[in-house]
C-alpha cells in the first residue's frame, strides 16, 4: 500500500513540475512579436509578421496599431488582407525627400492598424498573425524597433513600447517587438533570410525551432526526475515490506 502512495506522491511531483515548465514559457512567449523569429537584408525587403497573443482570460483583442520608426523611414508597406480585420497605413509627409530606386519619396508609411471588424476579436487563448511587406530596410542599422499597441474589447490598452535591453540585462516587462537586420551576402539575401516570390525576404524560424527542442529537453528532463523519484519510492516500499 506504501509503494502505492510513493509512486501517487511521484506522479504528482512530475505533474506539478510540466505545468509550471509549461506555465512559465506561455509566461515568456505571451507578448507581440515579430514572426518568423530570424534576420532580414539590410537595404532589402521583408515579409514578416506581426504575432499577437490574447493575454486576458476575460477579453479579447480587437485592435492592433504598429509605430514604424521616423528616424528610419520606410517608403513602402504593404498589408497582407485578414478576413474579418480592416488594415489603415498612416503615412507622413517628409521635410526632405528621399531619393529610392529613381524615383523621389516624398512620404513614408509611420504607422499600420489593424481594427477588428463585424464581431471578430482574437478569444483568451489564442494568437493572431498580421502580415506586412517592408521596404526598402535601412543599410545603417543592426535591427528596427517597431513598438506596438494592443486593444481589448473591455477598453484595455497594452503597449509594447520597451526598447531592446542591454547584452546580459533582463527582458523587460512590455518589449517592443524587434526585426534583426543584417548585411547582405553575395548572392543578394540575407543571413537567415529567404527570397519569396514577391521580392521579399522572410527570416527563417530558428528561434522557434530552438525554443521548442529547449522545451522538450526540458519535459524530458523533468519527466526523467519524476520517473527516478518513483522507482526511488517504489525501492524504498519494497524494502520496507
Amino acid at each position: 500500500m506504501s509503494t502505492h502512495r510513493s509512486l501517487a506522491r511521484a506522479g504528482v511531483v512530475t505533474t506539478a513540475g510540466l505545468a509550471a515548465l509549461f506555465a512559465t514559457a506561455g509566461l515568456a512567449s505571451a507578448h507581440v512579436t515579430v514572426q518568423p523569429a530570424g534576420e532580414a537584408a539590410q537595404g532589402g525587403y521583408a515579409k514578416v509578421a506581426f504575432r499577437v497573443p490574447n493575454e486576458r482570460p476575460n477579453a479579447g483583442t480587437v485592435k492592433l496599431e504598429v509605430a514604424l520608426p521616423k528616424d528610419k523611414p520606410l517608403t513602402s508597406v504593404l498589408t497582407k488582407p485578414l478576413p474579418g480585420w480592416r488594415a489603415e497605413v498612416t503615412k507622413t509627409r517628409l521635410d526632405q525627400p528621399l531619393e529610392s530606386h529613381g524615383r523621389k519619396i516624398e512620404e513614408v508609411v509611420s504607422a499600420i492598424v489593424w481594427t477588428a471588424e463585424g464581431g471578430t476579436r482574437i478569444n483568451p487563448g489564442e494568437f493572431q498573425e498580421f502580415e506586412v511587406s517592408l521596404g526598402q530596410l535601412p543599410k545603417d542599422t543592426d535591427q528596427l524597433v517597431l513598438p506596438a499597441t494592443q486593444t481589448y474589447d473591455n477598453g484595455e490598452v497594452v503597449r509594447w513600447d520597451a526598447p531592446p535591453p542591454a547584452k546580459g540585462a533582463e527582458e523587460p516587462n512590455s518589449p517592443a517587438p524587434v526585426l534583426r537586420l543584417v548585411a547582405k551576402k553575395e548572392d543578394g539575401h540575407g543571413t537567415a533570410a529567404a527570397s519569396g516570390s514577391d521580392g521579399a525576404t522572410a527570416g527563417g524560424g530558428a528561434g522557434t525551432d530552438n525554443a521548442a527542442r529547449w522545451l522538450g529537453g526540458a519535459g524530458l528532463a523533468v519527466g526523467a526526475l519524476g520517473l527516478g523519484l518513483g522507482i526511488g519510492a517504489v525501492a524504498r516500499g519494497r524494502r520496507k515490506a
